[in-house]
Parts: structure tokens; C-alpha cells; sequence
């Protein structure tokens, strides 16, 4: 195998020599972007194990693929309510929240039911995240168990 001219190896290192180098522009991904990559993580999860197992299992998961693929992720994100100005914590817990932008509910139920989704509406609302996904994995087929909630403006 012959390697191109000047090729040194992705550990290789320049210390020492001169050259210039050009940085592209970093780009700020977007929720909608963060959301694709939830929803291809979540699919990979669900094909390896399939549905029927503990909502903790499906977090877990879903966290390490997304940590995998460069995501920042939190798990358990504790979520207070302010109420007329005074902060209480009232042990509200978000499943996920990746890149500081989408809120991830995991379930692992027969169905969703309208509880969960004012869950998530709520969650938002109280954390001012403007995208959420609610993933059941107890489905066959995961598509039908993902539904994406926008608060506000978030879907622009």
C-alpha cells in the first residue's frame, strides 16, 4: 500500500515544523440536528435489544451511543420549579438532555399515554428547552414510539 506524499498518520506530530495550517469556521450544531442524532441512536439501541426492557436500560444506552457518536449528554438531570420567585426542588428529573438543548423522556410502556406527553411539555416549559422527543421502546417497530415536541418557536 503506498501512502500519499507527506502523509505522517492520524497520531502523528508536527512539533517543530513549521506549516500553516487552516482552521475551519466552527459550526453551532442545531437542535433539529441533535434531535437526528438522538432518534439514529435511539434506533440503534432499539434494533440491539429490542423492546421489553427497563426504562434504565434504554437510558443507559441511549446515553453511551450518544456519548459515542461526540454528543455531551446528562442523565438525570434534576429539574426545580420556581414558583412566585422562590426556587423548589421537587425531584423532577429529566431522562436526557443532549448538547444543553433536547429534552429526551424514555419510556418503556404498553402505550403513551396523555400523561406523558404533558411530562414532556413540562419539562420543557420549566427547563426553557425548546425540543423534546418521547421514546417508548416497548414497540416492535420504534418508530411508532418516538414523538417530537417543540415549546415555542424551537422548531424555526
Amino acid at each position: 500500500m503506498t501512502l500519499p506524499a507527506g502523509w505522517r498518520g492520524r497520531n502523528s506530530c508536527c512539533f517543530g515544523e513549521s506549516s500553516a495550517m487552516a482552521t475551519a469556521p466552527i459550526r453551532r450544531i442545531t437542535a433539529q440536528e441533535v434531535s437526528h442524532a438522538i432518534i439514529t441512536a435511539a434506533m440503534k439501541v432499539h434494533s440491539e435489544l429490542g423492546p421489553g426492557l427497563l426504562e434504565s436500560t434504554y437510558v443507559a444506552c441511549l446515553q453511551y451511543e450518544l456519548v459515542d457518536a461526540g454528543f455531551q449528554s446528562s442523565a438525570q438531570v434534576g429539574l426545580p420549579v420556581v414558583y412566585r420567585g422562590v426556587k423548589l426542588d421537587l425531584g423532577y428529573r429529566m431522562d436526557l438532555v443532549v448538547e444543553n438543548s433536547v429534552v429526551v423522556e424514555i419510556k418503556s410502556v404498553d402505550a403513551n399515554s396523555p400523561v406523558h406527553q404533558a411530562q414532556i411539555l413540562s419539562y420543557l416549559k420549566l427547563s426553557g428547552k425548546s425540543i423534546g422527543l418521547l421514546i417508548n421502546f416497548n414497540v416492535v417497530h420504534l418508530k411508532d414510539g418516538i414523538k417530537r415536541f417543540v415549546n415555542g418557536t424551537g422548531w424555526k
